[in-house]
């Protein structure tokens, strides 16, 4: 089945069912006040959300047309929101582009950071900041949302305890990274507020894409309207969902509606960084690396980063061409102060 949280004037919105061809809904508020509800409920009230889905699918249910448009991020809000690097070519990548070396222990030990989950953005809402020169870029990621997961979960816990898979536009702001990193407490002003896919789906909407760890489609990046990122999600995933929730929860344990981000999706070529999609490779899920890929083969970077009007669009299409979770479509622009 397929979710959604419809804007109402309300922080959390109203949870609605979604049809699979994403034309249309149904209210399902009556079984859940919010998507949030329904996930601290999982076991009783997903059953009666899937039966609606069907109803939806047959036509015996009211139902509305669904604007992407009307959609907040699935959950607007979330206890938690950690995003690993699972796709270790990325941080190969945007490491070197700071100069900082990557240790071999990387490919064995995912890393992850905590992000601000108190205001996600809306899929098509603009991304506002106050300066071009904080670097803003976009990265297209893949998230799941999890049930309640035990603290010390075992890989298998953590495979069982995905329940909802959706697309990430994870915002980074790489002029500020450096320092920021450079005082040896993680990320804070460089990550502001991620946006997230219209749409949530139950993993069983994914068909033969889903093992059970990962999607195996390409993540459609669009920036300023031409193919920017192609990269294929069940490729060079080095840490799996179920590694990155287990990681997330050898400490602590996670609570219904946590949200496990995948990082970058990110290929290789032949053992490379990868090419440009208008030099026939699959190109990229961010700016920073293609950068760096330009001072790789130039001396310095070519592309600039996000500037005011500027276009990104991310989505996913299953193997028939449709899109499974909607797009995030969202324009950067200055932020005023109100």
């Amino acid at each position: 089945m397929k979710l959604a949280t419809l804007k109402n004037g309300t922080r959390d919105g109203r949870l609605v069912v979604v049809s699979r061809d994403l034309t249309r809904c149904t209210d399902a508020s009556f079984l859940a006040p919010t998507l949030q509800a329904a996930l601290d409920d999982w076991a009783r009230i997903a059953p009666h959300l899937a039966a609606l889905s069907e109803s939806l699918e047959h036509g015996s249910v009211p139902a509305e047309r669904f604007h992407e448009h009307d959609a907040h991020s699935p959950l607007p809000r979330a206890y938690q929101w950690a995003d690993g690097s699972a796709y270790v070519n990325h941080v190969e990548l945007v490491r070197k582009a700071r100069g900082a070396e990557m240790p071999s222990s990387f490919w064995e030990d995912p890393l992850m950071y905590q992000g601000g989950s108190d205001a996600f953005l809306a899929p098509r809402d603009p991304i506002r900041m106050a300066d071009e020169a904080w670097g803003i870029d976009m990265e297209g990621e893949v998230a799941v949302i999890v049930d309640d997961v035990p603290m010390g979960a075992t890989k298998e816990q953590a495979r069982d305890a995905i329940r909802l898979v959706m697309l990430v536009n994870d915002v980074s702001l790489r002029g500020l990274i450096p320092a920021e990193l450079g005082k040896g407490f993680g990320f804070f002003q460089s990550k502001p507020s991620s946006a997230f896919s219209p749409v949530a789906v139950t993993p069983d909407e994914l068909g033969e894409a889903w093992d059970g760890g990962k999607v195996s489609l390409p993540l459609c990046v669009d920036y300023n309207g031409k193919p920017f990122g192609r990269a294929d999600a069940g490729i060079d995933m080095t840490f799996d969902f179920p590694t990155l929730i287990a990681h997330a929860a050898k400490t602590r344990p996670l609570c219904a509606g946590a949200i496990i981000g995948s990082g970058t999706v990110s290929n290789k070529l032949d053992g490379g960084p990868g090419k440009p999609v208008d030099e026939g490779g699959v190109g990229y899920s961010c700016i920073a690396e293609i950068r760096m890929i330009e001072t790789i083969a130039h001396g310095k970077p070519r592309t600039p980063f996000l500037r005011f009007g500027d276009t990104v669009r991310i989505e996913m299409k299953d193997s028939g061409g449709h899109s499974i979770f909607g797009a995030i479509e969202q324009r950067v622009e200055d932020y005023q102060e109100p």
